[in-house]
């Protein structure tokens, strides 16, 4: 049995090791498209929107309800890659950290 203080500096680290993730995880940009890309929106994988592109080929007052579709769909395609590669560095951090098997951390 590990002694209690061994176990609350190991909670410690993971605590900071998770901390760390997170922030990481702001500096990972993905890309979302919709309409053979002609929306484009790049967003962090935290989820945060750091650009909109739109084509000049879409600014036509008729078609207002296409473009909205468009860059719903944009920003659907760039959480879903957020979301991935979020998954993808907290596998990686606990990946590292003694766990016992079948443990997982609050992501």
């Amino acid at each position: 049995m590990k002694d209690i203080n061994e176990i609350l500096g190991m909670a410690s680290r993971v605590q900071e090791q998770l901390e760390k993730a997170q922030a990481d995880l702001d500096h990972v940009e993905v890309s979302g498209v919709s309409g053979g890309g002609l929306v484009k929106i790049v967003a962090t994988a935290k989820g945060r929107i750091k650009s909109l592109a739109i084509d000049d080929s879409l600014m036509v007052p008729a078609d207002k309800a296409v473009l909205e579709d468009l860059v719903v769909a944009a920003f659907n395609d760039a959480r879903a890659k957020a979301d991935e590669a979020s998954a993808k560095e907290m596998s990686k951090m606990a990946s590292g950290l003694p766990l016992p098997p079948g443990f997982k951390l609050p992501f």
